[in-house]
């Protein structure tokens, strides 16, 4: 709601079947002035002030639905027009004073168009859910409805039921009257709780595997603990994932592990069921008081983090039902119990759906119908659920975006001869994967005459066509990244940008911005000498190519040498940095190879590294280091920099445990003290058990962030084992990048500052988005795999293959499979038939089933196929075939026919 009686309104003309007229609507009604059939909007001045002041996402909403022609939506700045504006009365608050500016606003244009049309074949509506607004629109002359009522009035479109948001009395008529949730305090007593220590305030994060538990990270420093763990309905007491939420702590003798039990998501669909017997799963508390976590429960909710969600309708099993639930795609969320008259056209849709509010004798929270997004299993709908779930912007740039882009044709002119360093002559060459057509660098490396060389990283000049501050800079502010998902790419920049006038492609004149050092022999830096520039690339290679021309002893041409001598210097450089303790993690994943046409994934790409891997690897690092430092060094309050935090000591405990399974020892000291220790964990007859152990040191490390360096004081990148660090090399992909160069190019005096660049606090709300956006689309681009993973599976049948257990569960094993970069889980504990004998052991972690223990990194085979049986939630079931334990292993498949055999080159 808008303001704190909760009413709010907007003035439009909504289109019915026999008359024509303008009306207010509700604030939480946001999804009903979005639809299509509801034109000719006029809104207040004090409305949109208001939303602006409420809710940043709904604010731009209503301006997005502004800027688009065909609604014909207007503003009117009632407060600005000598007969609307009025002043506060004494002893009135500033909501009934708004209110009351509202209704005049509604008089006058009743007024106005009564007079515009020779006694109004136009009428102002009020709509109004507010009881005493209603009754003083009334008295006032106006005619008001509650929203509901004038929705079902618009008896040719049923529809825009659906798309209602419920209102807190609505919600209490359909829920039953047991409580099941305690009574949410007031926001008063949980100010005044937080305040004297009684309650902890954080932001609620909910397990993914186990929908009956979940952890508070508290948000305020110094407090001494950093999480609580939550367990039971009741404890997580209707808090959603991402609210930021009140919660009590217990005593300590209270305190609990978290649970290893995978909970698939079985809960019942009857809203009145008592809570899941598998809550009693989570009871038991291990006797090793160090794995017992601080545990609480939830008091209040401070701040609803709500969205549309997507996912599926759940059709009631009741004939000609209207409530139904919904089960979202993100299995971190609730169902949720909507109204709808539109069940049996929306059944095996993906459907995007809004909470409106969760009493507390409801098992589930309420909410309504947003829109049909297409058929589930479709490719284009399910790649645009993966985009809204991770709140991906992948809309077209909009024509004020495109205004900004440069006139075709373009071409480099006399000026920027005149202030940029001619190096077209230099022997610049890029490296990259097969068909990249954003090529961010170029390299080039050559004999001085004095006997040292010189070394240039060339990278694309952005932020020359990206001036700060206009639509097309607003745009790629807020897209932070470009998304790479499997067979598709969501830019940053408007692809003019991106594929074209800032791609170095060869043999094409560029802009770009090089970073260039002399260095000795000994890859020793020397001097280091930043420039805007003018380049002309010689070749665009891939990696493949480069290596062969670095290893074909018969070719002697420039990019060729050029290419050795690069080559020679990184492998000193990368030498130079292991040594110093910069980490060698690893990966499980293997890429998809994409059919051009179908675009379904049709085979498994091998991911061979090569050394140009590395080497334009090294290079760019090493430009990033020299930026860094030279930013820093001229702005030491507002440079851009990029900060890997050291792990926490706890976060090692599962990755100790599986080397001393093996009898090793991993010490995590400090970063050396960890390269060290895994370049030393090798296990005869075992050659994959240091990849395994190096993907596991992966999962232990802290997320990379950018931050603003007049904000922090820890610099270090705990990853490369450097002091400082930043992101310079790729702009046409990262907004940091920009940023760095325009800091880049203040500190050189190549470009003009301006008050944002140099503010440290808009630096550092800066920094939050693009940390959000890196995270979103990382999570997008694995949600991508993960489907595509499914795409290649649903018509292979039943495959066995050889795997390893990455982590031991109390009723399951998580398992990899190195062939597909995939993992999976075999449960123990089954529905249908008894399960086995199980006995968990935390401080192996082992697992015993029946009479086999399992532990960590052990090979098992299992057969892979693909259960559709869920369509929202498909996934890759894995059963065991050995060990061989008998009621639980399954036998080996029967061979298939060569010809249905998945042909992977791994």
């Amino acid at each position: 709601a808008l303001s704190g009686t909760g009413r709010s309104h907007f003035f439009h003309r909504g289109e019915s079947r026999a008359r024509s007229n303008k009306q207010y609507i509700k604030f939480s009604q946001i999804d009903i002035l979005e639809d299509p059939l509801i034109r000719n909007v006029i809104i207040l001045q004090i409305v949109l002030q208001e939303v602006r002041h409420r809710s940043a996402p709904v604010y731009k909403r209503i301006k997005d639905a502004i800027h688009e022609k065909e609604k014909h939506f207007y503003t009117f700045t009632n407060e600005h027009h000598r007969e609307t504006f009025i002043e506060r009365e004494q002893g009135e608050s500033a909501n009934d004073r708004n209110d009351r500016a509202i209704r005049v606003a509604a008089k006058w244009y009743t007024d106005h168009l009564a007079k515009k049309t020779d006694g109004g074949s136009l009428k102002v509506v009020l709509l109004t859910d507010d009881r005493a607004n209603k009754e003083k629109a009334e008295q006032y002359g106006l005619i008001v409805y509650r929203c509901e009522e004038y929705i079902k009035s618009l008896i040719g479109n049923p529809e825009l039921m659906d798309r209602l948001a419920l209102q807190p009395d609505d919600q209490n008529e359909i829920t039953g009257s047991k409580l099941l949730f305690p009574e949410h305090l007031p926001l008063s007593r949980i100010q005044s709780g937080i305040k004297n220590g009684m309650f902890l305030q954080g932001t609620f994060h909910a397990n993914r595997d186990n929908y009956l538990e979940g952890k508070v990270f508290i948000n305020r420093e110094g407090e001494e603990i950093n999480e609580v763990l939550l367990q039971g309905l009741q404890n997580l007491n209707r808090a959603v994932h991402q609210d930021v939420v009140a919660v009590e702590l217990f005593p300590k003798e209270r305190w609990v592990a978290p649970s290893s039990v995978v909970l698939q998501d079985d809960s019942p669909n009857d809203e009145d069921a008592e809570e899941d017997e598998t809550e009693n799963k989570l009871k038991g508390v291990p006797s090793d008081p160090s794995v017992l976590k601080p545990t609480g429960r939830v008091v209040g909710i401070i701040k609803r983090n709500w969205r549309p969600f997507c996912g599926m309708l759940s059709q009631s099993m009741i004939k000609e039902a209207t409530r139904h639930l919904f089960t979202p795609a993100d299995r971190r969320i609730p169902r949720i119990r909507i109204e709808t008259r539109q069940a049996a056209n929306l059944v095996g849709q993906r459907i995007m759906v809004a909470i409106d509010g969760w009493p507390k004798n409801s098992r589930y929270p309420n909410g309504h119908f947003v829109k049909n997004l297409g058929s589930a299993g479709d490719k284009e709908t399910e790649t645009e659920v993966l985009l809204l779930e991770h709140d991906v912007p992948h809309q077209p740039f909009s024509q004020a975006v495109l205004s900004f882009l440069p006139k075709m044709p373009w071409s480099i002119t006399e000026e920027d001869l005149k202030v940029r360093a001619d190096l077209r002559h230099l022997c610049v060459c890029s490296v990259d994967p097969p068909g990249c057509t954003d090529i961010d660098d170029t390299l080039h490396c050559r004999e001085l005459e004095n006997g040292n060389l010189e070394v240039g990283v060339h990278i694309a000049d952005v932020s020359h066509f990206i001036r700060p501050g206009n639509a097309l800079d607003q745009e790629a502010a807020s897209r932070g990244t470009t998304v790479y998902l499997c067979g598709k790419r969501i830019d940053m920049v408007p692809e003019l940008l991106s594929s074209n006038l800032c791609s170095l492609r060869s043999n094409v004149e560029r802009l770009a911005f090089s970073c260039i050092w002399e260095m000795n022999h000994n890859a020793e830096i020397l001097k280091a000498h930043f420039t805007k520039s003018i380049i002309n690339s010689k070749a665009s290679l891939t990696y493949a190519e480069a290596q062969m021309r670095i290893d074909d002893g018969t070719m002697k041409d420039d990019i060729t040498k050029s290419l050795r001598g690069l080559n020679r210097l990184a492998k000193i450089l990368k030498g130079r940095r292991i040594a110093k303790g910069a980490l060698t993690l690893s990966s499980p994943e293997v890429p998809f190879h994409i059919n051009s046409e179908t675009h379904d994934p049709i085979d498994l790409q091998s991911k061979e590294l090569k050394e140009t891997n590395s080497m334009v690897e090294e290079f760019m690092l090493l430009a990033n280091i020299s930026v860094a430092q030279k930013i820093y060094d001229e702005f030491s309050e507002c440079a851009l920099l990029r900060k890997h935090p050291s792990p926490p000591p706890l976060n090692y405990d599962i990755l100790i445990k599986a080397a001393k399974s093996r009898d090793l020892n991993i010490h995590t000291d400090s970063a050396k003290a960890l390269a060290d220790s895994l370049n030393n964990a090798t296990v005869e007859n075992f050659p994959y058990f240091n990849t395994l152990l190096r993907i596991l040191a992966t999962r232990c490390m802290m997320q990379a962030v950018y931050f603003c360096s007049g904000m922090d004081s820890d610099f270090h990148h705990y990853g490369l084992a450097s002091p400082i660090y930043t992101h310079f090399t790729s702009p046409i992909r990262r907004y940091a990048d920009i940023i760095v160069h325009r800091l880049l190019a203040v500190a050189i005096n190549a470009d003009s500052t301006y008050p944002d660049l140099m503010d440290k606090h808009k630096q550092s709300a800066l920094c939050n988005n693009l940390n959000y956006r890196h995270k979103m689309a990382q999570y997008a681009q694995r949600a991508s795999v993960a489907f595509h993973t499914q795409l290649f599976f649903k018509n292979k049948g039943i495959i066995n293959e050889e795997g390893f257990i990455l982590f031991v569960k109390k009723n399951a094993i998580i398992i990899l499979i190195p062939k597909f970069g995939l993992e999976g889980a075999v449960f123990f504990d089954n529905k249908d038939k008894p399960s086995p004998h199980l006995s968990f052991d935390s401080e192996g972690p082992t697992l015993k089933v029946e009479e086999h223990t399992f532990r960590m990194f052990d090979k098992v085979k299992v057969t892979i196929s693909l259960d559709a049986s869920n369509i929202q939630h498909q996934r890759i079931r894995m059963a065991l075939i050995e060990p061989v334990i008998p009621g639980v292993s399954v036998p080996v498949p029967e061979s298939e026919p060569e010809a249905k055999k998945p042909k992977l080159d791994c």
